[in-house]
């Protein structure tokens, strides 16, 4: 089975499979009708998702610490791999061992076909689903719990901004001076990121108070790459995407 540096070509499904292990233990296995976890690790070979049981049993090891489950698991690492940990407990981290069962197992059927798996899940949670193999939501946890490693950022406080889709993700408040930040996730330790039109007048309005956090090695171990005046210290190339049709639904009758 081919592995790309260090994250396994099934990195997303073996993390879903960790921390299901790490926090349900043997609950978790018997939603997939298996009694023993050698069992259930061997399923995972047979369907062609890992080539031995030890892959899974070792993302289990990785989640271990980060629950109380009388295993220390991967305990060495410390907090290495917490953002791991992270990013599904802000998708699925309210879910009981059913709902997150059945979160595996649209995972198994959407992206695998396996075709004996039956599964109902809710709207919502098929909107979270979505985001489990995107980037961005887990480099923007990433910043937030460690924003402050950040030099000109320390001992200053965040604020949220993504909801508002005005160029960038936070602002950082440290003593009279208000930072805005937009985050870029990478999975290996180098790569490229494009601004939206937004990002780049914002960028260009606020100079040495707009930063670009690159968060690098996302797959493994991450690290923060802080980025201020990117316009100044980067080079960018503008692009016009026409191919991208737009589709809207105008009310013909008036509401009264």
């Amino acid at each position: 089975m081919k592995i790309k540096s260090n994250k396994h070509e099934n990195y997303e499904i073996l993390n879903l499979l960790g921390y299901g292990l790490a926090k349900f233990d043997n609950e978790f296995i018997k939603q997939f009708g298996f009694q023993t976890k050698n069992s259930f690790f061997k399923y995972f070979v047979e369907i062609g998702i890992v080539e031995t049981g030890s892959v899974v049993k070792n993302r289990m090891d990785l989640f271990d610490p980060f629950f109380e489950n009388g295993r220390k698991g991967w305990w060495q690492k410390g907090n290495a791999y917490i953002h791991r940990k992270l990013l599904i407990d802000s998708l699925f981290g309210n879910e009981n061992v059913i709902g997150y069962a059945n979160i595996v197992k649209l995972f198994l059927k959407d992206k695998f076909k396996i075709k004996d798996i039956c599964v109902e899940v809710k709207p919502i949670v098929k909107s979270r689903y979505k985001k489990i193999q995107e980037t961005g939501l887990e480099a923007e946890l990433y910043f937030m719990n460690n924003y402050d490693s950040i030099d000109i950022f320390k001992n200053g406080t965040i604020e949220d901004a993504r909801l508002y889709g005005d160029g960038y993700d936070f602002q950082i408040n440290v003593n009279n001076t208000s930072y805005l930040a937009e985050i870029k996730g990478i999975r290996t330790k180098k790569g490229k990121f494009r601004l939206t039109e937004n990002e780049y007048i914002k960028a260009k309005e606020y100079k040495n108070d707009y930063f670009i956090i690159v968060v690098l090695n996302l797959e493994d171990v991450p690290t923060l790459l802080p980025i201020d005046n990117p316009l100044k210290n980067l080079k960018f190339e503008e692009k016009i995407i026409t191919s991208k049709k737009v589709k809207e639904y105008h009310l013909i009758t008036t509401i009264c």
